[in-house]
């Protein structure tokens, strides 16, 4: 497998050496957010990570390869591309094989950061169980990735549009610790809380570390959800975003929107619906997100 990891010299420095490595997304850049404030914002979340000390790991797929960091030609390309597969764990081997080109979500990222050796991931938001799940049985793979790959995923909690209690109680289930990053409630991606008390809380990256090691070396497996609530200055209040997610859920239903569609839909809508606002959160918990990522990287690299 290692022959198609394509690691960029950079990353691979870093990661030979020991030094801090931070692990990101590319289906914000391809299905998440409207160009160009895609490229703007990959190349930012980039910035933030190194200027937390850590090194950035871009991750994608192209030409055949797994690209363990993007050169910034590549994440340019990434981010034009018109026709970009939405990897996830069943579509990895397939769209690999293909060489064609893929953007990873939370699930695939996370295996491909776990086969060069990268423990921590920024990302904006997990996915979950959705809404309406009893009937269409739709949860993301990535609760189950988060029981059996080890890496350590920094996100704004989970996507508001999906059921977040539910979604707790899987991760419960499933054996995912679960910590708040200075905060005692599940973060609900564009709001700060969620109502719903978060099993675990840590106050400092070196702590959230210290998690990771104990987790790792009693051969748990697995990986973590650190929930960093979204800066208070970029919060949506719930209860202003909640009449807009159900709008944008009614739309969803009416044009039969399914499966890997449905979150870059409502995503799409919600901005439109909120005049923009759900677009600049989304920003803002990701650069947040980044930086947290890039000190318990640092911590993590220390012990």
């Amino acid at each position: 497998m290692t022959a198609r990891l394509e690691v960029l010299p950079e990353v691979r420095d870093a990661l030979t050496a020991g030094r801090p490595v931070v692990a990101l997304e590319s289906t914000i850049i391809t299905h998440g957010m409207p160009a160009p404030r895609n490229l703007e914002t990959a190349r930012a979340v980039e910035a933030a990570v190194r200027a937390g000390g850590a090194v950035p790991a871009t991750i994608a797929l192209l030409d055949g390869s797994i690209r363990i960091g993007l050169a910034a030609g590549e994440l340019e390309r990434l981010a034009g591309e018109r026709q970009v597969a939405k990897v996830s764990r069943a579509d990895l081997p397939a769209v690999l094989a293909a060489g064609a080109p893929g953007s990873t979500t939370v699930a695939a990222t996370m295996i491909c950061a776990a086969l060069a050796g990268i423990r921590v991931f920024a990302t904006g938001g997990i996915g979950g169980v959705h809404r309406g799940a009893a009937q269409s049985f739709d949860v993301s793979a990535d609760l189950q990735e988060l029981a059996r790959t080890p890496v350590a995923v920094v996100c704004a909690g989970a996507k508001a549009i999906l059921d977040l209690p539910k979604t707790l109680e899987v991760l419960e289930t499933l054996g995912v610790p679960v910590i708040g990053y200075r905060c005692d409630e599940l973060p609900a991606f564009y709001s700060r809380a969620s109502g719903l008390a978060v099993p675990l809380r840590r106050d400092s990256a070196a702590e959230i570390a210290a998690v990771m090691q104990a987790k790792w070396a009693l051969g748990l497996g697995g990986g973590l959800v650190i929930g960093n609530p979204i800066p208070e200055a970029a919060e949506i209040p719930a209860e202003a975003i909640a009449a807009h997610i159900e709008t944008a859920l009614a739309e969803a239903a009416a044009e039969g929107v399914q499966a890997k569609a449905v979150t870059p839909f409502l995503l799409a809508r919600l901005e439109t619906l909120t005049g923009g606002a759900s677009l600049e959160a989304n920003v803002a918990l990701v650069l947040n997100n980044a930086r947290l990522a890039a000190a318990i990287a640092s911590a993590f690299a220390e012990l």
